[in-house]
């Protein structure tokens, strides 16, 4: 696999590989976020996720993959700062306002930033019709969050701090998107990079948090429901992760970046086949939008 990944880097079987990678991620991320929704507490559930997959990829990482050397470590504590204040931002947003409204404000505010960083450090430039498309998205969803806002009826006294904190979260949605695709780019093995990126990310904060959050509750939820759902949250953690970064790897961070925000696309089209959520018109209308936007700027590359 590893051969592999090196034999398509920069071509053709590589850009088209890294499309599938980033869809597969959007859709796995829509399946991560909507794990993070309603019956447990934020900072419990992302708990019970990084500790899933934290220990899952530490005998990968120790017994299948060499260690990092100095340099890689290095870029590990890079890792781990920015996805811890990525994820602390995240929680507290998901604890001041609803779901429908956060997670598309996060998505919605990293596509534009992300494809300029990328300019920057990997001068890897969008042209006019793909930066067309990254507004279109962006302003889609943006769109897509004023309405379910307008529906919302809880967290309203917290309201704009939560939209603060969503567009804070958005711009470490940019940081780790970056950073990370330097990373992976800077390994010899993607692979290594990969596993110890998931025992670091996992292991060494929010599990304690969580713990530290359980135990201090009046009512503190049943730790086995809680945990198999961190399992599954944790399963789809590597591909919505991995995958993603595994595209960055390949081709255009930008377009990875922009693909991987079809997410939110996903996340209502689970929300209307499995949990009965109505979409209604103007909904569809913001999904059809953002879909388009993606296909702008792979035609556009």
């Amino acid at each position: 696999m590893t051969d592999w990944i090196a034999a398509i880097e920069g071509t053709e079987a590589g850009h088209r590989a890294a499309m599938l990678l980033a869809l597969t991620s959007a859709l796995a991320h829509a399946l991560f976020g909507a794990l993070q929704k309603g019956r447990y507490d934020p900072w419990l559930m992302r708990g019970a996720i990084d500790l899933s997959y934290g220990l899952m990829a530490l005998p990968i990482a120790l017994f299948v993959f060499p260690l990092p050397d100095a340099r890689l470590w290095l870029v590990l504590v890079g890792v781990f700062v920015i996805h811890a204040g990525y994820k602390l931002l995240m929680a507290m947003a998901y604890t001041r306002a609803a779901y429908t409204v956060v997670y598309p404000v996060v998505r919605g505010t990293a596509p534009v930033i992300t494809v300029l960083a990328d300019g920057l450090v990997f001068q890897e430039h969008f042209n006019a019709t793909q930066w067309a498309g990254t507004a279109l998205v962006s302003l889609a969803i943006f769109a897509l969050a004023a309405v379910n806002l307008r529906a919302a009826t809880v967290g309203r006294s917290t309201l704009w701090a939560a939209l603060g904190l969503a567009v804070l979260t958005g711009v470490f949605t940019t940081f780790y998107t970056v950073y990370d695709a330097w990373g992976i780019r800077l390994a010899d093995n993607a692979f290594t990079f990969l596993a110890w990126f998931f025992v670091v990310d996992g292991l060494f904060l929010f599990p304690w948090i969580a713990l530290a959050r359980w135990r201090a509750m009046p009512e503190r939820p049943a730790p086995g429901p809680l945990m198999a759902r961190g399992l599954l949250g944790g399963l789809l953690g590597f591909v919505s992760f991995g995958a993603v970064m595994l595209a960055t790897r390949l081709d255009k961070v930008g377009e990875a970046a922009v693909l991987r925000e079809t997410s939110t696309v996903f996340a209502a089209a689970i929300g209307w086949i499995f949990l009965r959520e109505t979409v209604g018109p103007v909904r569809a209308l913001l999904m059809a939008l953002i879909a388009a936007g993606a296909v702008l700027v792979e035609l556009g590359g």
